[in-house]
């Protein structure tokens, strides 16, 4: 089987965040998936057979995954396996991808609207900030905080972080370069903090484009990695768009 490493969310390689693309020829069991997963140990390996996309951390299955899927799509442009639209069934759905005349290719995933609630008990002595308000999302949780420079330089207790009750903790502020800013904690899933999360600006495309009015925004992730997202508020759903860059192209021999 053929097995890729790519970097997803930049044109640069070892920027973004990098993920395992795991050509299927034949149905594997999951147990067999997960330890690819681990040994991979990227927070997401990707398994596509026929038009069936799924999505491994080193320790579970996710529901969904933005950088993963980018970097699978980008493996099928690459290597002329595939032109023009195409259509993955997911664990979230069908999901419909598409690579644009600048070579970026942008995503059609669920929106995830988010709530606001109360403070969660020991969240901020965990995160080592104060919130200025805390949201909760179909699998997150979404903390907003009061700058760019705070969400750059928090170093949350990462062990702590675990016990909130959601997948992972995003981040968030006003940017200053671009529209918004964002951090993903989720250790609960074996990510303790995740490069760029395409995921995430499921909820945080839709919080921040009420708040600033605008559909389509740039979200820069502020991971030591770093990577950009374009995203656009459509309803239901949003547009993730981005760039990706193979790092590494193997047979996978087990």
């Amino acid at each position: 089987m053929r097995l890729f490493t790519v970097d997803a969310f930049t044109d640069t390689a070892f920027k973004g965040n990098p993920a395992a693309v795991c050509l299927l020829e034949s149905p594997v069991t999951d147990r067999w998936m997960q330890s690819v997963a681990a040994e991979m140990n990227l927070s997401e390996t990707a398994f596509l057979l026929g038009d069936s996309l799924r999505w491994f951390t080193p320790a579970v299955e996710v529901t969904l995954c933005g950088h993963a899927t980018l970097a699978t799509s980008h493996v099928l442009y690459s290597t002329g396996a595939a032109t023009g639209p195409m259509h993955f069934s997911t664990a979230s759905g069908t999901l419909s991808v598409n690579q644009l005349a600048d070579g970026s290719i942008t995503m059609d995933f669920p929106a995830k609207d988010v709530t606001a609630v109360t403070v969660p008990a020991d969240l901020e002595k965990a995160l080592g900030a104060t919130p200025v308000s805390v949201w909760k999302s179909q699998l997150d949780l979404l903390v907003e905080l009061d700058s760019e420079e705070t969400v750059r330089s928090l170093t949350p207790d990462i062990a702590a972080l675990s016990a909130q009750e959601a997948r992972g903790v995003i981040v968030t502020a006003r940017g200053t370069e671009t529209d918004f800013v964002s951090r993903f904690f989720a250790p609960k899933v074996g990510v303790p903090e995740d490069p760029v999360t395409g995921s995430a600006h499921c909820a945080l495309s839709p919080f921040w484009s009420a708040r600033l009015g605008r559909d389509a925004l740039v979200g820069a992730q502020l991971s030591a990695r770093g990577g950009l997202v374009h995203v656009r508020h459509a309803g239901s759903r949003v547009h993730l768009s981005g760039r990706a860059v193979t790092v590494l192209s193997a047979t996978l021999e087990i």
